[in-house]
């Protein structure tokens, strides 16, 4: 229980979170940016397969 009350109480434990919690919005925004990259993609090349 004393690791988690580092974690909230200390500067470095705060900045460990913050770390923490801006790698994952980094992933999540990757992972739906590449992702609605590809659907553009394919359907541009379905469009030119069709002409």
């Amino acid at each position: 229980m004393s690791a988690m009350k580092e974690l909230f109480t200390t500067d470095v434990g705060l900045m460990s979170i913050g770390g923490i919690a801006f790698m994952l919005g980094m992933g999540v925004f990757f992972i739906r940016y590449f992702l609605k990259h590809i659907k553009e993609d394919g359907d541009r090349a379905a469009a030119a397969a069709r002409r």
